[in-house]
């Protein structure tokens, strides 16, 4: 169930940034390596409980470390040094108009991301895609050692922004994310892509 609030009560919007922000690709990919096994909702589903994606996206495991386990978990017969070169251009780049939504919400609104991201990917987003600099803070889960939906990924975050749940408005694109990020008493909307995003925000009067 997805929570929504007044305009007036937030303080800080909370953005995901894969499929909210950014355009992912890969699951194609995958189901192309795994002879058409599985179907891309399948392949999805694998991929968010995938033991070696959770152990890169905490960042307890290195890059080659993520390939040997995740070739072995879909049984992918490729080369490592392959898929990681793959893997690595699976982020195709900002939606349009990112930068300039990013900005006007800058000037009213604390503006943050959350996201399960690893070593590979968040440099690209930080420093190629030019995200690192509109964001007022940011929490990558690499980098935290905690991965959504886990409660205790939600508690880090709103210990660190240092103020109410429900004074924070979120954005993901994965209503598993969404609803854990209710339970923890965030405004939370499901949104895939541009359109949703903006209308949401049009909505309530966000923008």
């Amino acid at each position: 169930m997805q929570k929504h609030t007044p305009k007036h009560t937030i303080d800080t919007i909370l953005f995901d940034i894969g499929g909210v922000l950014i355009e992912l690709c890969g699951i194609e990919k995958i189901s192309m390596w795994c002879g058409g096994r599985y179907s891309n909702e399948e392949i999805w589903e694998r991929w968010l409980t995938s033991l070696a994606v959770r152990d890169f996206e905490s960042g307890k495991s290195t890059p080659e470390e993520f390939a040997k386990a995740l070739l072995g978990e879909f049984s992918i017969p490729v080369e490592r040094k392959e898929f990681l070169a793959e893997f690595g251009s699976w982020l195709l780049g900002k939606y349009p108009g990112v930068d300039e939504m990013l900005i006007e919400l800058g000037n009213s609104y604390r503006v943050a991301c959350f996201s399960n991201t690893n070593q590979i990917h968040w440099p690209k987003i930080r420093d190629e895609f030019g995200l690192g600099n509109l964001f007022h803070e940011y929490f990558v889960s690499y980098k935290m050692g905690l991965l959504k939906p886990d409660k205790e990924a939600f508690s880090h975050v709103i210990k660190s922004l240092d103020c109410p749940a429900d004074s924070i408005l979120f954005f993901d694109d994965n209503q598993i994310n969404v609803r854990a990020a209710c339970e923890m008493g965030i405004n939370a909307i499901c949104v895939s892509g541009p359109d949703e995003l903006n209308e949401a925000l049009c909505r309530l009067e966000l923008m």
